[in-house]
């Protein structure tokens, strides 16, 4: 046990000295600067090919996004993620030792052409996201945490990180398995990533982009906007819950585009009682007092 408390305290101090170095030293592998660069980028298109004219530059909750933004990937992380990742990572490991396993690796990529390593790990990555990304909203006491993330109205791109840190949890911990048995380190999925970042910015901006015949492929602002629909009467538990790719809605039937949904309102039924603030959304899970 006092192990794991150790590797505990120094992902504490790890992660910090990380997120100094990640700030004070920009560079090509940097994502602290990869994300302001991202964003910076989507919101100047947004501001100059705005698809939804009458809708603000610096739209409805826009700052308080932005703040999802640094406290998911950076002060929610210093905070304990990473050690808790850590912990749980080492703990699996000597449970499968346990058994005689040393590894979970079934398919070894560490040999394989770098192109298709990456793009192995983007679909799969993505196919595994799409799965729980339906859990979300079917069952209920996640679709509690998720509200968080459909509790924008007015659609940017910032509004991509708006969620509750336990998402993190939940993706983070159902991804680790199927990743680790194709023997993916850090190095490669930082790539990956921020390509993900970049679609999913995208995909929630104020762009009018469906990608023409690639639709059946890549998510777009077009489709995803329909994911935020308030009213789905068709599809109950939601529709396009694609993150990057589309093709698993198609394949699947979860896929709901009708027509344009520019002016769709968005958001959850019960959203009027929803708070406001940051510390009432991350607490909202928690509480006895649920819409």
């Amino acid at each position: 046990m006092s192990q794991y408390w150790d590797l505990f305290l120094r992902s504490f101090t790890g992660y910090a000295s990380y997120l100094k170095t990640q700030i004070m030293e920009p560079s090509w592998h940097n994502y602290f600067w990869w994300l302001v660069g991202l964003s910076l980028a989507a919101w100047l298109m947004e501001i100059v090919f705005p698809w939804r004219k009458n809708q603000g530059v610096v739209r409805k909750d826009f700052w308080m996004d932005g703040f999802y933004m640094f406290f998911n990937f950076y002060i929610f992380t210093v905070i304990g993620y990473t050690a808790i990742s850590n912990v749980f990572a080492e703990a699996f490991n000597d449970f499968l030792g346990v058994f005689g396993i040393e590894n979970l690796v079934a398919l070894n990529v560490a040999t394989w052409p770098t192109w298709s390593k990456f793009v192995l790990m983007f679909v799969v990555a993505d196919f595994v996201q799409w799965n729980i990304h339906r859990l979300l909203h079917r069952v209920n006491w996640l679709w509690e945490f998720h509200k968080v993330h459909h509790s924008v109205e007015e659609m940017g791109f910032a509004a991509h990180l708006r969620y509750h840190w336990m998402e993190s949890v939940v993706y983070k911990t159902l991804q680790y398995i199927p990743l680790a048995m194709l023997g993916f380190g850090l190095t490669d999925f930082f790539i990956v990533h921020i390509f993900t970042i970049a679609i999913g910015h995208l995909n929630h901006s104020n762009l009018n982009i469906s990608w023409g015949p690639l639709k059946y492929v890549f998510n777009s602002p077009n489709m995803h906007i329909w994911h935020h629909a308030k009213e789905l009467p068709e599809h109950p538990f939601g529709a396009n819950f694609g993150l990057s790719l589309s093709v698993w809605d198609y394949l699947f039937n979860t896929v709901y585009w009708p027509k344009s949904g520019r002016d769709v309102k968005l958001g959850f039924e019960g959203i009027e009682e929803f708070p406001k603030d940051f510390i009432g959304q991350i607490t909202y899970p928690l509480s006895k007092k649920k819409g």
